[in-house]
């Protein structure tokens, strides 16, 4: 491939993307730009997106926030959990709660319930697809390990590929309907995926020595239960943030994106409540108009930013630079890729003459998608 008579490999890869019929690209250095290619077209982001959704979340909740999980007893001597959105509670948090749940007193447990209430039950993320990829789990209110299960299938024997995990049956079905060897799958729907919550959980209990029943029930927590552990994440927002941009991970990034359309956790939250409110954001910190927000992952190829936006918003994320992934062999670097079919994006920091310059790349055709990271790269020399 040739551009101008010049082999590919050997070109300026900055000149390169330049000559893209369907890119844009800016660099600011001080304030002012340094390279403008389009910088005020709106282009598909794809997962450069996911840096409004943390700076929404870090501005609003700050650093060190942690996200909480309610558990109540009732009469009966149901255990009922509540959720918030807490999109990192693990099995290792389980842990912990299990081992709360005992220093309170809980000796049995007649049956579970799970609150998902938080989120409207219709809540369906743009752009994600019916795969059994984890990067298409679900996001409910309440979920452990990101909505998926990581399994080891050898014939008709199914296994936990994690050690902190029990195999439930929810998890044992999937396993079986998967292909041999290792699998890791998503947990399809909500019902599916809350339902898990109350199989691992129970699991868990048993495991500390607190019986359990098989019953289990999707429901509101009832008005007379007592609540009695409100559980802090053991990982602060930071410390959420930075993998979520690291790894990509859709599930972080709507779960952030919902709550934040209540940040308190009071009334339900949809998809629409959450639009409106991070449009609602960008409007009032940035004075967007123009911006299109349908999804907090940029899974979505309805969301719709420009380059000079994100340069915007990466001048404004400045304080939570060091959460911002680095390129890989350049630490000059620092920034989120995004690809969605025929996408190809990049925004973040390049360390130019000592200083950090915020830029922005957007492709909205196919191309090598090794060529953001060169125009980077190429920025920084």
């Amino acid at each position: 491939m040739f551009l101008c008579g010049v082999p590919v490999a050997f070109a300026n890869p900055v000149t390169q993307a330049q000559g893209l019929a369907q890119s844009s690209l800016l660099v600011q250095e001080q304030g002012r730009d340094l390279i403008a290619t389009r910088p005020d077209t709106l282009r598909i982001p794809a997962s450069t997106m996911k840096i409004l959704t943390a700076y929404a979340a870090l501005e609003t909740w700050g650093r060190h926030h942690r996200f909480e999980t309610e558990f109540y007893t009732d009469d009966a001597g149901w255990l009922w959990v509540k959720g918030y959105a807490d999109p990192y509670l693990v099995s290792e948090e389980l842990d912990t709660v299990v081992r709360a749940l005992r220093a309170q007193g809980l000796k049995r447990v007649n049956g579970i319930g799970l609150d998902d209430t938080f989120f409207s039950p219709d809540v369906e993320i743009a752009g994600r697809s019916a795969s059994d990829n984890p990067y298409d789990a679900p996001v409910t209110a309440l979920a452990v390990n990101f909505n998926t299960v990581n399994l080891v299938r050898t014939g008709d024997r199914i296994t936990s590929a994690e050690p902190q995990t029990p195999l439930t049956a929810s998890a044992r079905r999937l396993g079986l309907a998967g292909a041999a060897g290792k699998q890791r799958v998503n947990l399809r729907e909500r019902e599916l995926a809350v339902g898990y919550v109350g199989e691992l959980l129970a699991a868990k209990l048993a495991e500390g020595g607190i019986p359990v029943t098989d019953q289990q029930r999707i429901a509101a927590v009832p008005r007379n239960a007592k609540l009695v552990l409100r559980h802090a994440n053991s990982r602060t927002l930071a410390e959420m943030t930075a993998p979520m941009l690291e790894y990509s991970n859709n599930f972080i990034a709507n779960a952030f994106f919902l709550h934040l359309a209540s940040p308190r956790g009071t009334g339900q939250v949809s998809m629409a409540s959450a639009r409106r409110a991070m449009t609602d954001f960008a409007r009032a910190r940035f004075g967007w108009r123009d911006a299109v927000i349908d999804d907090g992952a940029g899974l979505s190829r309805a969301n719709r930013l420009s380059a000079r936006q994100l340069v915007q918003l990466l001048d404004a994320f400045t304080p939570y630079r060091d959460l911002m992934p680095e390129q890989k062999n350049d630490p000059a670097v620092r920034a989120k890729t995004g690809t969605l079919r025929g996408v190809s994006t990049y925004a973040g920091y390049v360390r130019r003459d000592g200083s950090w310059a915020p830029f922005a790349l957007l492709i909205n055709e196919p191309i090598d998608p090794g060529l953001r990271q060169r125009v980077a790269s190429h920025l920084a020399r």
